[in-house]
């Protein structure tokens, strides 16, 4: 779908406040209310918007300790990575899972609650899925940069 001026503003619109109304939307572009309607309902129907969430403060629901956990695996078979990525996306704690290149094969972003909360995940979950080779852990310190917008 070849996105327009207008649908690229709507769309800035939505990932800066999905809340906001198609009233609010169409008085920022002098446009309709029903043609912020269409036009957002095509953005859903072509898959250009996927999803609307709430975005959650992890301090504030005691999983503010972010540890990226980069995964080698012990063969790279097609079967081994379908069973990891099957299991991998079952553990709660993994809210993001990407499939790298480079020295590890996955890179987990994993929430909790502390550094124990980490060891208990790492031994009683995450060592236990087949086929993982060596895991190491990088503990951050500091968020400088998270945003969810995607540049238009």
């Amino acid at each position: 779908m070849k996105l327009d001026s207008l649908d690229k503003k709507i769309l800035q619109h939505l990932q800066e406040d999905s809340k906001k109304t198609n009233k609010e939307i169409s008085n920022d572009l002098g446009l309709s209310v029903t043609a912020v309607y269409e036009r957002i309902r095509k953005l859903e129907r072509e898959g250009v918007i996927s999803k609307y969430v709430a975005l959650i403060n992890p301090e504030k629901v005691e999983k503010g300790f972010m540890v990226l956990c980069q995964i080698k695996l012990i063969q790279h078979k097609k079967d081994f990575l379908t069973q990891f990525e099957k299991e991998v996306t079952s553990l709660p704690e993994v809210i993001e899972c990407l499939h790298v290149s480079g020295d590890y094969d996955y890179i987990l972003k994993v929430l909790v609650k502390d550094m124990d909360a980490y060891r208990e995940f790492m031994v009683t979950k995450l060592t236990t899925l087949d086929h993982i080779g060596s895991t190491k852990s990088i503990f951050t310190i500091n968020k400088v940069k998270q945003s969810t917008l995607i540049s238009l």
